[in-house]
């Protein structure tokens, strides 16, 4: 039989509370997720998983999940855990494991600088993971990867490729250092088309910040800086939009 937690003042529950947080998440070492795709997705590709959270009221829609790790919680405590509107009555606690030296240059890596909306860097490694690329490295200034927020937002996709943490000069510099070139996005006098720019294997491509994109100093390292050209009357294109655009024209 299950064990059940039916109290939200519960001693284990106040701390997966605080998974809700950066700093939570950051002192534990542990991000929660929610959905039962989530879960199917973090299992099928071997993500760690701390324990399984199942309402009580659901067990039997998810009994195929159920394992030695499995616990029963309340819909107070599922509400307590949870920032989704819809909750499935299906969570899990994984494990953060960062794995920097499996990141390969064999494949175009995604640099992402100082993008603050946990949307559009969970659509930007969705978009990295469709179009075949390698790993995606987010800068210091941008959204929490382990944000629930962006975790609802990559579908699943952070469990299909290398996603890290970390200085994007260092990766500019690894890459450039390997012969590969980096590609910024701006609309400066540098700046030329992306149609410009044939189809490769092994690149680095930078986007930045969704009101002052790229900072300079990024800017100022790369191979070239690219645009995507409007044909219609808007001024830009959202981060996630034009990022993912990128991708798809620039990978083979």
């Amino acid at each position: 039989m299950l064990e059940k937690i039916e109290s939200t003042q519960n001693k284990q529950v106040k701390e997966w509370k605080k998974l809700l947080s950066r700093k939570g998440r950051k002192k534990q070492k542990k991000y929660i997720i929610e959905g039962v795709h989530l879960v199917e997705e973090a299992r099928r590709y071997g993500a760690s998983i701390d324990t399984l959270l199942i309402r009580e009221d659901k067990v039997d829609d998810y009994k195929e999940l159920v394992t030695d790790s499995t616990l029963l919680i309340s819909k107070e405590v599922a509400h307590t855990l949870t920032d989704a509107i819809t909750d499935q009555g299906i969570l899990a606690i994984v494990d953060i494991r960062e794995k920097k030296d499996a990141v390969e240059l064999d494949k175009p890596i995604l640099l992402v600088d100082e993008v603050q909306d946990p949307g559009n860097i969970g659509t930007l490694i969705r978009s990295a993971d469709a179009a075949g690329f390698g790993a995606v490295i987010l800068g210091k200034g941008s959204a929490d990867l382990y944000n629930p927020k962006t975790i609802r937002s990559t579908q699943g996709s952070h469990f299909h490729l290398s996603v890290i943490q970390d200085e994007l000069e260092e990766w500019v510099e690894r890459l450039k250092m390997a012969g590969h070139p980096v590609y910024g996005t701006a609309l400066d006098e540098r700046a030329v088309s992306h149609r410009t720019v044939s189809p490769q294997d092994s690149f680095g491509l930078i986007v930045g910040n969704e009101g002052s994109g790229v900072r300079p100093n990024l800017l100022s390292q790369t191979t070239k800086n690219l645009y995507i050209p409007i044909k219609g009357k808007a001024e830009s294109l959202n981060v996630a939009v034009a990022g993912s655009i990128l991708m798809f024209a620039l990978y083979p």
